[in-house]
């Protein structure tokens, strides 16, 4: 594999990573819907069960936000030790993420466990739902040591190279739970409880399968007993890396709270559920670029560690091309065709009518979107994480969210003003992803070779 990330073809490179890259961020989705699916046909009460489990997602999601802390973290590095030579290193890396996961599920278990009732009132639950939410969390928080080997501890795979191995990783989970759902839900007659059952299962099979796979010969990296106690040195980087995708992760939940609040304030229950077709359009649609953008991730660490800028800057190039792309593609479809995707959800001509005229505002700055993505990527990938840190919260925290709520008293009608936030904030954090890309990137790979070495 270290063969691969030095000499072969970079356009074919990252198209080979990244594919299985995108199939797994995509299987993953699919099998989350039909999770929901089977929750939402229980038997007299499917639909306040469904919005129970609903209302546990914000929890979820942080629990696979620290996952990404570690994982998302720790991998980059490890690439770029592996393309100075330092094995070793790499192999202590991983180890220290090993330890710093399982130390993380174990406080998260703990803390959540104690407070999860409380959580769930705070987001809304109702004395309907908070017992199937209740219910739901209960056995879902046993399995978080799962949870977070199988999404950390599967960089590693990825950063590898091992692509396939990685994308397995998540089919064998997603295959495993479409299979364990109906048998635990219906024909054992656990309702939500059988659904926290079946995915703790399919994400312990999944955290089995990384662990045996990073232990095996076939690894270049192996896990081991003696890098598992936790070195500050060691820790301090991973984490500050990591704090990137945490972030992008962490908050997407208080984005869609901020969106539908202000939503259902100035427009109603038509608008919020226009805003739930376009976050899932968006969430769907955005797969690809962040495939292509991670999976080129291991090839421009790799190389930055081996001192290979010319092979650096080809993959920055072509990783650029193909996001920015497809997200002019994307552009195109959203802008000029919102209906096509707009049906795949709904078939109401007014939820269609009004859907299609938001969309066209809200998709406004995907023209621009894909640079932004590559550019974030690049960051993470060469080790940046002060920038990284900063572009992440740029777009959420410090544009999106205040301007969604800023905006409404300024333009009219007031749910144009929520929704042209989006357009606003994505052109700003690509144009200023773009202004940093070209002040630091360049500063770290100036003299670079333009053609990268050849195997000795």
């Amino acid at each position: 594999m270290d063969y691969r990330f030095a000499n072969e073809n970079i356009p074919k490179l990252i198209l080979s990573l990244s594919a299985p890259a995108i199939a797994a961020q995509v299987i993953n989705a699919l099998y989350n819907v039909v999770d929901r699916m089977y929750i939402g046909r229980m038997p007299g009460n499917g639909t306040v069960a469904l919005t129970g489990v609903g209302l546990a997602f914000p929890i979820i999601m942080v629990i696979s936000a620290f996952a990404a802390l570690v994982g998302y973290g720790g991998a980059p590095l490890a690439s770029i030790k592996m393309g100075e030579g330092r094995r070793d290193k790499a192999e202590e890396l991983m180890g220290n993420c090993f330890t710093m996961l399982v130390g993380v599920a174990v406080l998260l278990t703990v803390v959540l466990m104690i407070f999860k009732t409380p959580l769930l009132n705070l987001f809304g639950a109702s004395p309907d739902t908070l017992p199937y939410a209740d219910s739901y969390l209960e056995i879902y928080l046993i399995g978080t040591i799962s949870v977070q080997i199988a999404l950390g501890m599967n960089q590693f795979v990825s950063a590898q190279g091992f692509a396939k191995t990685a994308m397995l990783t998540v089919c064998i989970g997603a295959a495993l739970n479409i299979v364990l759902d109906p048998i635990f839900i219906f024909a054992l007659d656990m309702g939500v409880r059988g659904a926290a059952l079946a995915t703790i299962l399919s994400q312990t099979v999944s955290a089995v399968w990384v662990l045996l796979f990073i232990s095996s010969k076939r690894s270049n990296l192996r896990l081991r007993a003696r890098n598992f106690r936790v070195s500050p040195k060691v820790a301090g980087p991973v984490l500050a890396l990591g704090l990137s995708p945490f972030i992008m992760q962490s908050t997407e939940s208080l984005v869609q709270v901020t969106f539908n609040s202000s939503l259902q304030n100035y427009g109603g229950d038509a608008y919020v559920g226009a805003m739930v077709i376009m976050s899932s359009v968006m969430q769907f649609f955005m797969m690809p670029i962040m495939g292509l953008a991670q999976g080129s991730q291991p090839i421009i660490s790799f190389n930055y560690g081996a001192g290979n800028h010319g092979r650096v800057k080809q993959a920055i190039k072509y990783m650029t091309a193909f996001c920015v792309t497809f997200g002019m593609l994307l552009w195109i479809i959203m802008v000029f065709f919102p209906q096509l995707p707009i049906r795949i959800f709904t078939g109401d001509p007014a939820v269609i009518a009004l859907t299609s005229r938001l969309m066209r505002i809200f998709f406004l700055g995907m023209v621009v979107f894909g640079f932004q993505m590559s550019f974030q990527q690049v960051f993470i990938a060469l080790g940046q994480a002060k920038v990284s840190i900063f572009i992440a919260m740029l777009r959420k925290l410090i544009l999106l969210i205040p301007l969604v709520l800023i905006l409404p008293h300024f333009i009219t009608p007031q749910t144009t003003g929520v929704i042209i936030a989006e357009p606003i904030a994505d052109i700003t954090a690509a144009l200023t992803c773009c202004a940093l890309f070209a002040w630091k990137c360049r500063r770290l790979l100036n003299g670079a070779p333009e053609t990268p070495p050849q195997e000795q």
